[in-house]
């Protein structure tokens, strides 16, 4: 599994912290400590995606590869698939990895967990959950769950995914992780698609692959890494990072 390209999608428009990825954190732009983890991982190239000459300064400033794409696409993917077109016009990588541009503190195992699914034939689509282990996230609509039914040691083959409390009744709940691993073919047929209903109405753009009939297998792991959505999740990642 080490065919992959991994693509870290980042914006400057953030609605709630406008210039994220550019944000200063334990002396570096945020984008610039998620492109190290993203490389850390050693599963293979690695590939900035921006709208804003800023963050590619920034990324070839440290010795990374980053690449200018549209201003308006309306989601992460779309994003991604411009910079997999661009770079790898000839399909070279035959696995896409899509790395959230907001997690200065991921740890790298979470990158190479997110591709494992992959191994089993028939997967479209990778993607890495933890057990919900605080109660308040159980209800907390910003914790996407995943529902699923177990195929094996930590792995679930996702049924639904949902910002409810899901599934009801005794047992536990997976919060959902942002990054994606794509076979190659399957990432260009999920950008075909167009939005879906569920997807709509969840806004989780993952629906759109489970209502068109795309597999989507889970590993589990132990820990979520901190999303830096608002001042106090940047705060908390200054504070992690300051004592490394």
């Amino acid at each position: 599994m080490t065919n992959a390209l991994i693509v870290i999608p980042a914006r400057m428009q953030a609605q709630r912290l406008p210039g994220k990825p550019m944000l200063d954190i334990a002396g570096e732009p945020m984008i610039v400590h998620v492109w190290r983890r993203a490389m850390a991982a050693e599963v293979g190239r690695v590939v900035v995606a921006t709208d804003t000459q800023e963050i590619v300064a920034a990324i070839r400033k440290a010795g990374g590869e980053a690449i200018l794409t549209r201003a308006d696409h309306v989601s992460g993917s779309d994003r991604v698939f411009e910079a997999v077109s661009k770079v790898d016009p000839d399909g070279e990588r035959d696995i896409v990895i899509n790395v959230q541009g907001d997690l200065p503190t991921l740890e790298p195992r979470l990158v190479r967990a997110c591709l494992e699914p992959l191994q089993v034939k028939g997967v479209h689509i990778a993607t890495i959950a933890c057990e919900i282990t605080n109660p308040e996230e159980r209800t907390n609509p910003n914790v996407v769950k995943v529902v699923g039914t177990p195929i094996g040691p930590n792995r679930l083959r996702a049924l639904y995914f949902t910002r409810a409390t899901a599934p009801h009744g005794d047992g536990p709940l997976y919060h959902h992780i942002g990054m994606y691993a794509y076979r190659r073919n399957s990432l260009e047929r999920f950008i075909s698609l167009k939005p879906s209903t569920l997807e709509l109405r969840e806004r989780l753009e993952q629906l759109r692959a489970i209502e068109d009939g795309m597999r989507i297998d889970v590993g589990l792991v132990d820990t979520v890494p901190l999303g830096v959505d608002t001042p106090a999740d940047l705060e908390r990642a200054r504070r992690e990072l300051a004592v490394r």
